[in-house]
């Protein structure tokens, strides 16, 4: 199967992630868990030349094919000979990190199916494993990283330092070379001015908040990333439960900005919701930032039981679609930035038109 094929196979299967869990209310969209791992006695990948990474690469791919470790079947993407398009697409879909996505010959990408398990080659380190669960779930994430790691671990050594921990090419990962994180819709906090000071005390209790592409991307719709930011002195349990205890805090407290506006300042969220709506359903030219902002407040909306033609995964959805590369391929062309934008609206707006129809009929 060749890159093209492949990237269609991945455009046409659903992404198990966004698949919405319920438990709480849906603000909590997903968790992540990634697990940074070097191999014993080989070069780390910033000092490794090309020959050398290509050598990894085909050892770790060979390992991965030959066992049991991720669920099958896989995809499996080389980097440079993806397209800049593919390699954003990759990027959009939280399957790679920036620094792959810009990484040299000899990294790689393996995802397994229903993208809830991945693991990049040769980015800052050999392996980065990660798997992505719907909602907070990081327990049952830990889980099945742990397994893939321990599978792996079988069958590889691991570059392990008895006083450190496992040894990463950044200082910050050495030890449990653990980052987890939540990805949460935090509106409310926004609309009611709290949510400089959430976030605040998140950075006080020495965890990191991020954009929804990880580490320099920008909080747009709502959408903030909470992961921890230490990995040595703790054991991996210890962080998940820490920041799991943090982010259960969070939606409280998100609940709560929701439950006071609804009683307080009730037409300013059916202002915010319904303009929103209006917007979505109606504009021809969308630019992103004003799509995710809008779409941020029509899955509050849905969440709060605004709709009954709306539901909370086909808005997960549409947070990815309206990305710029899934544009273009969707497209099928090249698209200029205006004409990006014609497309990103005509994908909305035809999604909410579909449901709608669907709900009458």
């Amino acid at each position: 199967m060749n890159t093209n094929e492949t990237i269609n196979k991945l455009l046409a299967k659903d992404v198990s992630w966004l698949e919405p869990d319920g438990n709480h209310d849906d603000i909590a969209i997903c968790s992540r868990i990634r697990l940074a791992r070097n191999i014993e006695g080989i070069s780390f990948p910033i000092v490794a030349d090309a020959d050398q990474r290509s050598e990894i690469c085909d050892m770790i791919r060979t390992t991965v094919i030959n066992s049991e470790c991720l669920d099958k079947p896989e995809m499996f993407f080389k980097m440079n000979e993806l397209s800049a398009l593919h390699r954003k697409l990759l990027l959009e879909r939280r399957l790679i990190s920036n620094e792959l996505s810009g990484a040299p010959q000899g990294s790689a990408l393996i995802v397994a199916d229903g993208e809830n398990s991945s693991i990049m080659i040769n980015e800052e380190d050999h392996l980065r494993l990660q798997v992505l669960y719907p909602g907070l779930d990081l327990e049952q994430a830990w889980l099945k990283i742990s397994h893939i790691d321990d599978c792996l671990s079988e069958r590889l050594a691991f570059a392990y330092d008895s006083r450190l921990g496992y040894l990463t090419s950044c200082p910050s990962n050495i030890g449990t070379g653990i980052r987890a994180s939540v990805m949460l819709h935090l509106p409310g906090l926004i609309l009611s001015e709290q949510i400089n000071a959430a976030m605040h005390g998140i950075r006080t209790l020495g965890l990191t908040v991020r954009g929804i592409y990880g580490e320099g991307s920008e909080n747009h719709g709502g959408l903030f990333q909470i992961s921890n930011q230490s990995t040595l002195g703790e054991s991996e349990l210890m962080i998940i439960e820490r920041l799991t205890s943090v982010i259960r805090q969070l939606i409280t407290h998100e609940k709560n900005a929701r439950v006071m506006m609804l009683e307080h300042n009730k037409h300013i969220i059916l202002n915010h919701v319904g303009r929103a709506y209006g917007r979505l359903r109606h504009a021809f030219v969308l630019g992103i930032e004003e799509a995710l902002n809008s779409l941020s407040a029509l899955r509050m909306g849905v969440d709060l039981k605004m709709f009954t033609a709306l539901d909370i995964r086909t808005i997960n959805d549409l947070f990815i679609k309206i990305n710029p590369a899934h544009l273009l391929l969707i497209a099928g062309k090249p698209l200029n930035d205006l004409e990006q934008n014609i497309k990103r609206a005509d994908v909305v707006r035809e999604t909410l038109r579909r449901l709608e129809s669907e709900a009458k009929n």
